[in-house]
Parts: C-alpha cells; sequence; structure tokens
C-alpha cells in the first residue's frame, strides 16, 4: 500500500536541509540512545493519567484500560519509532513495507481509520488527513508520553475516537540543564542520531528534541530519509497562570518499491508534517481551572510514479488545520469534579489523485463530564458531547465508567460502555470521477463498545495484572455501492468485534522489569459473517529487562502475531495471512557519568514475514550506538 509523491521543494531540499543539521548536530532517527541506561527505572506503576478523562487521574481510579509509556521505558526498551512503540503494547500495527512505509492500526478490532490520533492536545487524524505515513516513519523523542486509551472516546474527543485514543505529547522540562547526543549505525547502511535538551531556569521551562537519519532498508528503491523536531517551552507567569508553546514537525522521503511482485524502482513518497500548539492553564480559584490551546496542522504529502513512455504520475495531498480547544474542571467538593468545554476547527485537504478533492469543514462540538466518587472506592464518570459540522450535520455521544477498588491497594474492577463515530470523508461525500460519485446524504459511521474487567496489584514483588473484555458494535459503515453507475457509496455495512486484552506490569527485587501483552481478538463482517482483513485472532508481546552490576543492562523482547485474514498482494484474493514471531535483544553499559554505549539485534531469529502480504519486512539487523551526556 503507497500513497503517490513528488517532491516537496524541488528535490526534497527542505528535508534534505534538516536531515543535514540533525545529523551534523548528532541528532537522529533514533531515541534508543536519548536516555541514560545506568538501571532499569522504577516505574509508578499508579500514574497519573490525562488521556481518559481530560484530567490527570490514576490510574487505580479510571473505568478505561489506558496503556502508557514514558521517555525512560522507551529508551530502557531501545524502541524507537512510534509504530514499535505501539507494537510493544500488542496493538495490530502492519506496515505496507520495511521503515517508512504507511502503517496502520486496528485497536480493538476497529478500522485503521477509526482510531484517533492525538498530538499535544490537538487531533493529529481525521477522515480525510492520514496518519499512515507519519505512523510508518516517525519517531519517539526524549520529549514524549505515549498513551493509548482503548475503547470509545468520541464523547471526549469526537470523531474517529471509535477503536481508542492514542495521544502523544511533549512533556515539560524538569530539573537542572542536561543534554544528550546520541550517534548510532547499524545493518542496511543505517545512520541514525539524536540531539535532546531539557530543563528549568525560574519561570521558564524547555525541552527539545532533534531527530534525523537515513536507512536503505533490503529492498531496491527503500531508502527512507527523515528529520525529526519536537520542542516545548513553558512560562510561569504567576501562581495562578501559565503559558507555554510546542512545535513538532517531521519531514520524511521514502522510495516505495511496492509489492515484490511488481518490485518499481523509481516510485518516491515524500511527506511533510508540522503541528504547532500555544496553550494556558488558568487557575481562576483554588477549585476552578482552565486549560486552552490554539494550534494548526500543516501537512503536504506528494508521490511521484515515473513510466516509460508516459507523463509522470504526480498525486498531491495537502491538509491544513487550525483548532481552538478548551475546558475548564471544577472540583465540587470531594465527591464530584466537572469538566466542560468547546472545540472549535476549521480543515481543508486538497487532493489531486482519485476523487479530485478540494474542499473545506468546519467544526463546533461542545462537551461536559462528571467525574463522581461517592465513595473512597468508588469513581464513577459520565460524558455527553455534541459534535456539529457544516457538511454532514450533527451527532451526539455518550460514555460512562466504573472504577471500583474492591480491595484497597489490591484488587479493581472496572467497567465502561460508551458510543462513537467517524465522520464520512470528503471522498465519500463530493467524489468525481468517470465512474465513481460521492454520496452528500451520508451520515457518519457508528459505534457503541463496552468493556468489564479487573486489575489485581501484587506488593511484593510490585506487580499489576489486568484481564479485560471487550464488545464493540459498528453500524452505518460506509462501503462501496455498485448497484449504481457510476458507482457510489452507502451506509449499509455492520460490524462486530469482541474479545479480550490481558497485561502485566511486574517490577522484581532484583532490577529485572517483565512487561506482558495480549490480545484475544474476534472481528466480523456481521451481514456476512466473514473476518474482517488483518485483524488477528492473536496478537501478543513480551520484554524482559535486566541491570546487572557495572553499569551493565539486557533484555530480550517479542512480538507474536497469529491467525488473521489478508488480501494477496498479486490475485487480491482473500488469503489466511500468515503467522510470526519477531524476537531483538538489547544491551547497554554505562562507561561513567557521561558515556555510555548501546548495542541491539533486530529479528534476531531472522524471520522472514511479511505484515501485510506482498511486503516483505527487513530480516536480522545488529546496530550500536553511543551516547554523550553533559
Amino acid at each position: 500500500m503507497s500513497f503517490p509523491s513528488r517532491p516537496l521543494v524541488g528535490d526534497f531540499s527542505l528535508a534534505a536541509r534538516l536531515l543535514a543539521a540533525a545529523l551534523l548536530a548528532g541528532c537522529g532517527l533514533s531515541a534508543r540512545a536519548q536516555v541514560r541506561p545506568t538501571a532499569v527505572p522504577v516505574e509508578r506503576l499508579d500514574p497519573f493519567l490525562i488521556t481518559a478523562t481530560r484530567t490527570p487521574s490514576a490510574q487505580s481510579a479510571l473505568g478505561s484500560v489506558v496503556d502508557s509509556l514514558g521517555a525512560d521505558e522507551l529508551a530502557r526498551r531501545q524502541l524507537s519509532s512510534l509504530a514499535q512503540a505501539l507494537g510493544s503494547a500488542s496493538l495490530p500495527a502492519f506496515s505496507s513495507g520495511q521503515p517508512g512505509a504507511s502503517t496502520a492500526i486496528f485497536l480493538r478490532g476497529a478500522n485503521s481509520n477509526q482510531t484517533l490520533f492525538l498530538v499535544d492536545g490537538l487531533r493529529f487524524n481525521d477522515p480525510n488527513t492520514d496518519y499512515a505515513v507519519f505512523l510508518g516513519g516517525a519517531c519517539v523523542s526524549a520529549c514524549d508520553s505515549l498513551e493509548v486509551a482503548h475503547g470509545p472516546q468520541s464523547t471526549l474527543y469526537g470523531g474517529e475516537a471509535v477503536g481508542g485514543v492514542v495521544s502523544l505529547r511533549s512533556l515539560r522540562g524538569t530539573g537542572a540543564d542536561r543534554s544528550r547526543l546520541a550517534l548510532e549505525a547499524g545493518s542496511f547502511g543505517t545512520l541514525q542520531g539524536a540531539l535532546s535538551a531539557q530543563g528549568e531556569r525560574g519561570a521558564w521551562a524547555y525541552n527539545v528534541a532533534l531527530q534525523g537519519g537515513k536507512t536503505d532498508n533490503d529492498r531496491v528503491n527503500n531508502t527512507f530519509e527523515s528529520g525529526n523536531v519536537t520542542a516545548r517551552i513553558d512560562r510561569t507567569i504567576n501562581e495562578r497562570l501559565a503559558v507555554g508553546a510546542t512545535v513538532r514537525g517531521f519531514e520524511a522521503e521514502y522510495g516505495s518499491p511496492g509489492t515484490r511482485f511488481s518490485n518499481d524502482l523509481d516510485n518516491t513518497e515524500r511527506e511533510s508534517n508540522w503541528l504547532g500548539t500555544v496553550f494556558a492553564d488558568w487557575r481562576h480559584r483554588d477549585h476552578w481551572s482552565s486549560h486552552v490551546v490554539i494550534g494548526g496542522q500543516h501537512r503536504r504529502f506528494e508521490s511521484e510514479n515515473p513510466s516509460a513512455g508516459r507523463a509522470t504520475q504526480t498525486t498531491l495531498v495537502k491538509n491544513r488545520r487550525a483548532v481552538v480547544d478548551w475546558q475548564s474542571t471544577y472540583d465540587a467538593g470531594q465527591e464530584h469534579r466537572l469538566t466542560a468545554g468547546f472545540t472549535a476547527e476549521d480543515n481543508h485537504t486538497r487532493n489531486t489523485g482519485f476523487g479530485a478533492i478540494d474542499r473545506g469543514q468546519s467544526l463546533l462540538a461542545f462537551f461536559v463530564q462528571d467525574e463522581y466518587t461517592p465513595l473512597p472506592s468508588l469513581h464513577l464518570t459520565a460524558g455527553l458531547r455534541h459534535d456539529d459540522f457544516d457538511t454532514f450535520g450533527r451527532h451526539t455521544t455518550g460514555r460512562g465508567t466504573l472504577a471500583w477498588m474492591a480491595l484497597p491497594k489490591r484488587l479493581k474492577f472496572r467497567a465502561s460502555y460508551g458510543t462513537a463515530f467517524r465522520s464520512p470523508s470528503f471522498l465519500d461525500l463530493y467524489g468525481t470521477s468517470t465512474f465513481y460519485v460521492g454520496n452528500p446524504s451520508l451520515r457518519p459511521e457508528r459505534a457503541k463498545g463496552a468493556d468489564a474487567g479487573v486489575d489485581v496489584y501484587f506488593q511484593d514483588p510490585e506487580m499489576v495484572l489486568g484481564v479485560t473484555w471487550f464488545d464493540n458494535r459498528f453500524t452505518d459503515l460506509i462501503v462501496s455501492d455498485f448497484s449504481r453507475s457510476p458507482s457510489s457509496v452507502a451506509n449499509v455495512g455492520k460490524a462486530t468485534t469482541r474479545g479480550a486484552e490481558v497485561s502485566l506490569a511486574w517490577a522484581l527485587p532484583t532490577s529485572t522489569q517483565i512487561r506482558l501483552n495480549y490480545t484475544y481478538l474476534e472481528a466480523e463482517n456481521a451481514l456476512s459473517g466473514v473476518r474482517l482483513l488483518r485483524r488477528p485472532r492473536h496478537s501478543a508481546s513480551v520484554d524482559v529487562g535486566q541491570v546487572f552490576s557495572g553499569g551493565f543492562s539486557a533484555g530480550v523482547g517479542l512480538r507474536v502475531v497469529a491467525q488473521r485474514e489478508d488480501i494477496h498482494a498479486s490475485t487480491f484474493a482473500t488469503i489466511d495471512g500468515e503467522d510470526y514471531s519477531v524476537a531483538r535483544v538489547y544491551a547497554a553499559w554505562t562507561v561513567n557519568d557521561r558515556l555510555s554505549v548501546r548495542a541491539r539485534i533486530e529479528n534476531l531469529l531472522d524471520e522472514r514475514y511479511e505484515e501485510i502480504h506482498g511486503f516483505p519486512q527487513l530480516p536480522l539487523g545488529a546496530f550500536a550506538a553511543v551516547e554523550w551526556r553533559w
């Protein structure tokens, strides 16, 4: 699966300049060597999370499943790419090729366009703005924290939050000034690095990371070059007001050879994706505060497909978004915490490919939520949201959750139920071509989902075990309608997904960390009874890390995917997708307070596998890095 493109500026000069500057500064594509690996960090097994309620909440008080990975954890496991980080939580993330290729996720069996990405508090994707290229090539930096909220979340975040929400957030700089410089080299002509700095100075705080690099991958015309920028600055005005700003940029060029049946020698894709925000936190009174974000996104994607004897086929996609998001929270005594706010958004898409899209859309949404704690051990939430689009109309969603700590710090029962929707795309509504015409009468795709689970907490050794059952029902799915000429689309599809999730976080007194995630999934078309494509019945990941004496640490990871349906890349027939198990090992040595070295082997067993049929993944590869801190 590839998207067509063309140079952003002549011959990729902007991304090349960013890449060159990053490499000269020692920055790079890898977050693997950004955090000092002296020891496995002591993890908070009950951290404060934001995505599930829009407010800082202890995990033990949440009725939702939320996975969290901080910069320390990502660095310990030497996970650099966003797709790799999500895969480590056993989220089905499948790539149409090697690093840099478009990637999709199927959270709880939802379609790849039914999971919402939030970046620094702003929507990063919608039905017209794709996250696939960003997910396939972007990396997580020393600035970042990553949260994944499972299940319908439209009540807080609107459309596309059907399977859940992935939130990537830049963290505030803390403590004394400190910087890191890392360089890595390895298999497939890989050269990459990272430069990061953060700290606090009086009322100011900053956190900056630059990354860039290049790899040839393992196929002809499959070179991937990219540069990443992440920056956040904060200023405390007084005891009641703090302001700040974030910038995140991704520039990439990817040689796209297509499937192994086509092996195209000159297709090229280029992406430029930038997002910026300014924000303010204002405490009006002791129990009343507001958080406001004003931001924008600019994405430009081009693909170039030369053909002998014909003019080069070029497709351009440009997405622009402007957003204002305001929420106020009032702590009404010890029982209620009320949160309400609005989101106003204006976006525009131009796509010169199929459908010839050049359209804009405005949105105004209002939401309210009550976090109710009638007893210290019982936490309830309930919320409503109303979205009003100037294209297809209005939609209202609701959600409720329960978390009951039956045994203090030992046993928690939880449950949630919510509704969600996915907006029709401009192509669905307005697209035109010789054989296709859009349907302006479309309704949004709708979903309702429920889950129930239990969390068991152990103190010695420190461990959290979570087990969750979930069930989702999808209606009004937008599918092709070939009963008319030209063809169109209609709201006639239905689907169900159900299954179980198991998670384990175990911190042993022997300085050993164990992380395990497993998902069992049944996903089928409710009309035909056929299993939905690319939804594995079994997906699991496990990581074991150990700290030894003398500044040494090491770990091993394994990812398993089994029993899924796919499409044959040549015949387009439905086939049984192959099962695969991919192992990795990593190690680090802290030489002194300033210097450390790292090494890792990816695909240790040299598994020959394809996440999507026809697109081979990398064989065994070895990489080494050196990091200098000051």
